[in-house]
C-alpha cells in the first residue's frame, strides 16, 4: 500500500472517496457544508431525519453529484469532542478503512488529520490515522484460497490530508515512521499466527535472523549444545519434553553512542504450550501457538527501531522452546539448576514461561544493560484480572513503570500497574530449592513477577504480562482475529521518549 501525505482543501480532492470526521452535536462546520454541496444536500437530509448524529462509530457513506471531483463522501462519527483521544482517532480511521476496503475501494483520501485537538500535533494525528489504516490492512491469509468469497480488497493508495498551516515535511516523516512501526507490528502478528507445525523454535530463530539481516541488526543463536555448555538448566528443562530443540535468539542494534549502555528487551518464546505433564485442557489449546507473543513483540520492536534508525542501543534476548508432554518431559517436583546457579522446584510444568525467562534474564547481564524490560504471555491470572483491555506491568523501579504507562497511553496499548511488594516473595519460597515456579492461584500474576524478580534484582527492570492482549478472540478496529502484535507500539513509544 502506498501511503502519502499532502495539503489541500477537502472539498477539492479528486478521489473515489473522501473521509471526514464530525463530532457529536457539531454538524454545521464549514467542511460539512462542503459535503452538503458535494452530495446535493443529502447530508442535511440525513441529519434532519436523525439517521446520523456524529455518535462515535457511526459511518455514513454518501455518493456525490456528477459534477464533483469526489465520487463519494464517508462521514465518520467521532462522538463527544471532550472525550476524544488519539486512540479514538486511530480506531475510527481503522473503521473507515475497513468499511471502504469491504466495498472494494482500494484508494481514498482521509481528511481526519485536519481535525483540531488541544495539545495534539499534526504529526501525532498523522501517526494515529496512518496506524489505523495500516493495521486494518493486515491479514493472515496465506493458507486460504486466493478467491475466498467476501474478501476485502487490499488497499492500494491512501492519502492523508493535512491543513495548509501544518509542516508537510514533519507530517510526511510521521507517516514514514508509522509505516516502520506497523511493519514491526505485522511482523509480530505473522509470527504469532504461524501454525504450530511450522513454528518450531528453529523457525522462530531463523525468522529473527532473516529480519535482522534485512534491517542491519547483529544476530546470533545459541543452539542446544551451546545452551548445555553454558548451563541454561531452566530453559533446557522446559525444552526437554519436545523433539524440537531450543534456541536462544540474541539481537543487537547499535544506533546510539558506542559507550552507551543498551536497553535490553527479553521476550518469552514458547512456540507452542501444551502445558507439559501439567497438561492444559483441550479447549482452546489450538490458541497456544500464541505463547510466544512476548518474543514476537520484542522482535517486532527491534525491526521497527532499526528501520526508524532510533539513536539508541538495544539488545533483544528471546528463549525459544516448545513445552510438550512426553517420556522425557520434566515432572512436577523436579528441581532445575538455572543459569544463575539458583535452584528451582517445578511445582507446575505449565508455569514454564518464567523458567525460560529466568535464564534469559540472567544471560542479559553480559550486555550491562541500563534497563531491562521483559514481555510474556505469562499468566492466565492476568486475563482474569484485566481481560483484554490492558496488560499488567510490574517492576522494581517506579520511574520506569511510569514511563511505560505513559508510552502505553500514547500508543493505545494500555498498561496497568500491579503491586510487587516484598510480601509476595514469600509465596515463591521452596522447601527444597531456592525458589519454586508456582505458588497456586492466589495473586498469580504478581507471584510470577516476584519469581522473575529474583533473577532481575541487579537491574532497573519491568515485566509486562501480555497474556490477555497477545491474541484477539474476535476482530476489533485495526485488529483481525488472531495475533495482535501487542507491545510493539508501546515499546517504540517508550524508546522514542528515551531518545528525545
Amino acid at each position: 500500500m502506498k501511503l502519502q501525505v499532502k495539503k489541500g482543501a477537502a472539498s477539492e480532492q479528486k478521489t473515489a472517496c473522501l473521509v471526514l470526521g464530525v463530532f457529536e452535536g457539531k454538524l454545521k462546520s464549514d467542511i460539512l457544508g462542503d459535503v452538503d454541496i458535494l452530495t446535493g444536500g443529502a447530508f442535511t437530509r440525513v441529519v434532519r431525519s436523525k439517521e446520523f448524529s456524529g455518535a462515535k462509530g457511526q459511518l455514513l457513506l454518501l455518493h456525490a453529484g456528477g459534477e464533483t471531483l469526489t465520487e463519494r463522501c464517508l462521514v465518520v462519527g467521532l462522538g463527544k469532542e471532550s472525550s476524544f483521544s488519539l486512540d479514538a482517532l486511530r480506531q475510527v480511521s481503522s473503521d473507515a478503512a475497513k468499511m471502504l476496503a469491504g466495498k472494494q475501494l482500494a484508494s481514498f483520501v482521509l481528511a481526519l488529520p485536519q481535525l483540531s485537538f488541544k495539545k495534539i500535533t499534526t504529526e501525532q494525528k498523522v501517526q494515529a490515522v496512518a496506524e489505523g489504516v495500516l493495521l486494518t490492512d493486515y491479514r493472515y491469509d496465506r493458507y486460504l484460497p486466493k478467491d475466498s468469497p467476501g474478501k476485502a480488497v487490499v488497499l492500494d493508495k491512501v492519502t492523508l490530508l493535512i491543513d495548509d498551516n501544518s509542516d508537510l515535511t514533519q507530517a510526511k516523516q510521521a507517516a514514514v515512521e508509522s509505516e516502520s512501526i506497523c511493519a514491526g507490528v505485522c511482523f509480530a502478528r505473522d509470527l504469532v499466527n504461524a501454525p504450530g507445525n511450522l513454528k518450531s523454535p528453529q523457525y522462530l530463530a531463523h525468522q529473527a535472523v532473516a529480519m535482522a539481516e534485512r534491517v542491519g541488526i547483529k544476530a546470533s543463536l545459541l543452539d542446544q549444545r551451546a545452551l548445555e555448555e553454558q548451563g541454561f538448566g531452566a530453559m533446557l528443562g522446559v525444552a526437554q519434553g519436545s523433539e524440537r530443540p531450543p534456541y536462544l535468539i540474541v539481537l543487537e542494534y547499535k544506533g546510539g553512542q558506542s559507550d552507551e549502555k543498551p536497553v535490553a528487551l527479553v521476550g518469552k518464546g514458547v512456540v507452542f504450550d501444551a502445558g507439559g505433564i501439567s497438561l492444559k485442557p483441550a479447549e482452546k489449546m489450538d490458541e497456544m501457538k500464541m505463547d510466544m507473543g512476548g518474543a514476537a513483540a520484542v522482535l517486532g520492536a527491534m525491526r521497527a527501531a532499526a528501520d526508524m534508525k532510533l539513536p539508541i542501543n538495544l539488545v533483544a534476548v528471546v528463549p525459544a522452546v516448545e513445552n510438550m508432554p512426553s517420556g522425557t518431559a520434566i515432572r512436577p517436583g523436579d528441581i532445575l539448576t538455572s543459569l544463575s546457579g539458583k535452584t528451582i522446584e517445578v511445582i507446575n510444568t505449565d508455569a514454564e514461561g518464567r523458567l525460560i525467562l529466568a535464564d534469559a534474564l540472567t544471560y542479559v547481564a553480559r550486555f550491562d544493560p541500563r534497563v531491562v524490560i521483559d514481555l510474556a504471555t505469562l499468566t492466565g491470572a492476568c486475563i482474569v484480572a484485566l481481560g483484554d483491555q490492558a496488560a499488567a506491568v510490574l517492576g522494581n523501579n517506579d520511574g520506569l513503570i511510569r514511563q511505560l504507562l505513559k508510552a502505553g497511553e500514547r500508543s493505545g496499548e494500555r498498561l496497568w500497574q500491579l503491586p510487587l511488594w516484598d510480601g509476595y516473595a514469600s509465596q515463591i519460597k521452596s522447601d527444597f530449592a531456592d525458589v519454586k515456579n508456582s505458588s497456586g492461584r492466589s495473586a498469580g500474576t504478581i507471584t510470577a513477577a516476584a519469581f522473575l524478580q529474583t533473577f532481575a534484582d541487579q537491574y532497573t527492570w519491568a515485566h509486562l504480562d501480555i497474556a490477555g492482549m497477545a491474541w484477539a478472540g474476535q476482530s476489533k478496529p485495526g485488529q483481525p482475529k488472531g495475533g495482535t502484535g501487542f507491545g510493539v507500539r508501546a515499546l517504540i513509544e517508550y524508546l522514542r521518549a528515551e531518545v528525545r
